[in-house]
């Protein structure tokens, strides 16, 4: 695909004095005069209107394991066409793909084109894809790209999911709802401290699309990177256990990601053992928790909430439906398994 210079007139901002512009979209309200860009680095005021400036453009489509998003309870074991492009509206110390979400349009010059109907193609055109997946960079900030594309797919009757920091206002996320089928969001810790320092945002908004999505019936699971000494006291864990049991439900999916050392944060890797103390803490709650970049773990396995039969296995990305029936019921007991889209 070729380069382009392709903008969109952006979505949920206002016109201010002096050709300035306040963007709406998340919850930065960032305003800018002419010409800035937003945090995202991807939004830019260009007089006194407010441009998408990486509509149609691309820097990454490959066709991955839906279990890669993480999304282990939607769909199991189908591909989903994922695309991606840059910039990211947190700034996060740690960030585990800062070679495009910290990138801005000013300094990325590899972006390709692709057109929301090239999209649509690619999708529809591979046999057994179930669809397409918004992911790795943040989504949100290509809003209009992404609800063009996601439009398209809903009518030729497949589905989109996005994985997502979840750092987005309610009146542009409750627009998606009608299109999007699945969201993994991204909960990196549970204290205002940690987002203020290693994120440069805020943890409540975060919460608040976390309980609109479990209002409108949607299905999302949660990843938490567990990063030595920042966010892995089990007594801070063990509360936001407490808050997504109360506020989202027991069958809540819970994946808990081990950090390696990337971009600005050297601190050294999280210690299985680490992981494993907190998934004990999760498990005590919540029926569905996963440990993730764990090579051969046994807590990437799916049980039966009831019975504790093996319902789901996975090596990797190899995933085996052994013991859950074609009408989500466990093979042993019988029961309907909940929160489980095959």
């Amino acid at each position: 695909m070729s380069l382009t210079t392709d903008m969109k007139t952006a979505l949920f901002y206002q016109k201010l004095d002096d050709s300035k512009v306040r963007c709406f979209l998340c919850p930065h309200n960032c305003i800018l005069t002419n010409n800035k860009l937003g945090i995202c680095g991807v939004r830019r005021n260009r007089s006194g209107d407010l441009y998408n400036e990486t509509y149609e453009k691309v820097s990454s489509i490959h066709f991955d394991p839906i279990e890669k998003k993480p999304l282990y309870h939607f769909l199991p074991g189908k591909i989903i066409l994922s695309i991606g492009s840059i910039g990211c509206n947190l700034k996060c110390s740690f960030c585990q793909n800062c070679e495009i979400s910290q990138a801005t349009v000013d300094d990325f010059r590899w972006l390709n084109h692709y057109s929301v109907e090239e999209i649509v193609d690619i999708a529809t055109d591979k046999a057994g894809n179930t669809g397409l997946s918004y992911t790795y960079n943040e989504p949100t900030i290509h809003y209009e790209y992404m609800l063009d594309i996601a439009t398209r797919i809903k009518e030729k009757k497949m589905y989109n999911t996005m994985v997502s920091n979840g750092y987005i206002n309610p009146e542009p996320l409750i627009k998606l709802m009608p299109v999007m089928d699945a969201f993994n969001i991204d909960l990196k810790a549970f204290t205002e401290d940690f987002y203020k320092k290693h994120s440069k945002a805020k943890l409540q908004p975060v919460l608040e699309t976390l309980k609109l999505l479990h209002q409108h019936g949607k299905h999302f699971e949660i990843t938490n990177l567990v990063i030595p000494t920042l966010n892995d006291d089990p007594l801070v864990f063990g509360k936001m256990i407490d808050w997504i049991c109360e506020e989202l439900g027991e069958f809540t999916v819970l994946h808990l990601s081990r950090y390696f050392p990337h971009y600005k944060m050297n601190i050294s890797s999280t210690p299985v053992s680490t992981l494993e103390r907190l998934y004990n803490i999760a498990r005590e709650k919540l029926h569905y928790v996963y440990l993730g970049n764990v090579a051969g773990s046994e807590g990437q396995n799916t049980y039966c909430p009831f019975c504790h039969h093996l319902l789901i296995s996975r090596f990797g990305y190899n995933t085996s439906i052994t013991g859950l029936g074609v009408d989500g019921k466990c093979k042993k007991c019988g029961l309907l398994v909940p929160n489980i889209v095959l």
